[in-house]
């Protein structure tokens, strides 16, 4: 547990020194809460658009951390043969997975509480009517997205591969999920589309969360299955 938490926080320590990471992760949502909330006109049905908003930014912090800055984190290690060193110490593909997931996920974490700070104290955010669930999915969001990274990282050589796989999952996911656009201004064929990406039920669930609604167990499960089997198939791709 030491090692894990030690390889966990050099991780950290290297993903905020990386200043296109760092900024992606922590900034560009912040701003991109700024230029939504620039109209600040409440959505179909009522809801304010902040609200919506910071729920959706959330899921679009953890996808970026776990889709794209992830795994051209590990691919890049093989790149550079760090992995091959690492095959040399007591390190296992679970450890080093676990470690990268809990580096990149605090960093995530720390995008989502920008993004809730900066709405509680500059758009009148109301804060989750369900803080438990929505941690809940904030997690298995987490986890299901990063394991779906973790296989990329995982197969791909290079980082720069991976770089521009992941950015191919992101986006599309995070505009037809409703991680960017709300679900509430898309067409019906769109909306149909998007639920069909791993992110929508991350979005769902953490929307619903924050409402205050009932989670789907069906949303939740799916996450569960996501982060079980690509991450199974992840450590049993992985090559040093």
């Amino acid at each position: 547990m030491k090692g894990i938490t030690n390889v966990t926080a050099v991780e950290l320590k290297l993903i905020m020194r990386d200043p296109m990471s760092a900024f992606f992760a922590l900034a560009f949502p912040a701003i991109m809460l700024w230029v939504k909330m620039r109209s600040g006109k409440p959505l179909p049905g009522g809801l304010p658009a902040v609200d919506a908003t910071v729920p959706m930014l959330s899921v679009f912090v953890i996808g970026l951390a776990a889709l794209v800055i992830l795994p051209a984190t590990l691919a890049g290690y093989r790149e550079r043969r760090v992995l091959k060193r690492l095959r040399a110490t007591p390190a296992s593909p679970t450890m080093l997975f676990s470690a990268q997931w809990a580096a990149h996920m605090l960093l995530a974490a720390l995008g989502t509480m920008l993004l809730i700070v900066i709405g509680l104290a500059a758009y009148g955010l109301t804060a989750p009517a369900n803080a438990g669930n929505v941690l809940l999915a904030w997690i298995l969001s987490a986890l299901s997205l990063s394991s779906i990274g973790l296989l990329v990282g995982a197969l791909v050589p290079s980082g720069r591969a991976a770089t521009v796989i992941g950015l191919s999952l992101f986006f599309p996911m995070g505009f037809l999920s409703g991680a960017i656009i709300p679900r509430e201004t898309m067409s019906g064929s769109m909306r149909a589309i998007g639920d069909l990406t791993p992110m929508a039920p991350a979005v769902q669930a953490i929307r619903d969360g924050w409402a205050g609604d009932a989670m789907s167990p069906i949303t939740l499960g799916v996450m569960v299955a996501i982060s079980i089997v690509a991450g199974g198939v992840a450590l049993r791709a992985f090559r040093w």
